[in-house]
């Protein structure tokens, strides 16, 4: 839609770090909360600037950054 949120990266924002547009909040911030289990309803409720559609965007940013860089294997534990 017209007003599907979109991902902006604003250099006096949060650092320059892509956050959705209008709001404070980091799509690296959003990926770290699912990964630890909080559910979207859950980041949703607890953020009153964020919406589903806003986590989708954060979720497809990621994918597409993902896919465009060259990814090293890290070690874990």
């Amino acid at each position: 839609s017209m007003n599907r949120p979109k991902i902006v990266a604003n250099p006096d924002v949060m650092l320059g770090k892509p956050i959705i547009d209008g709001t404070r909040i980091t799509v690296e911030y959003i990926l770290e909360e699912l990964a630890q289990g909080q559910s979207m309803d859950a980041l949703v409720q607890s953020h009153p600037t964020l919406s589903q559609e806003g986590i989708q965007v954060a979720l497809e940013y990621a994918a597409r950054v993902l896919r465009s860089e060259v990814v090293y294997p890290i070690e874990t534990g």
